[in-house]
């Protein structure tokens, strides 16, 4: 997968999050789907940048990896 559509994937999911962020009255399942779209975020943002580091040190960004949700989401800031 190319940076490029890595990044209209987030776009498009961006996108997606704001209209459901948008409702008046959120359901349950609109907060699933919250949480869901958030996780794919950083799952591709970490992707994004695990690309650009390979590229950055001359190495294939095709090497880069998704990681599963429990690594991305546990990540210490």
């Amino acid at each position: 997968m190319e940076d490029s559509q890595v990044l209209a994937h987030i776009k498009n999911l961006s996108v997606r999050e704001e209209d459901l962020y948008g409702k008046e009255n959120l359901t349950d399942e609109d907060i699933k789907k919250l949480h869901a779209m958030q996780v794919e975020l950083d799952q591709c943002w970490d992707f994004l940048r695990q690309r650009r580091a390979l590229r950055d040190a001359g190495k294939n960004p095709d090497k880069a990896e998704v990681r599963p949700p429990d690594i991305v989401e546990n990540y210490e800031e």
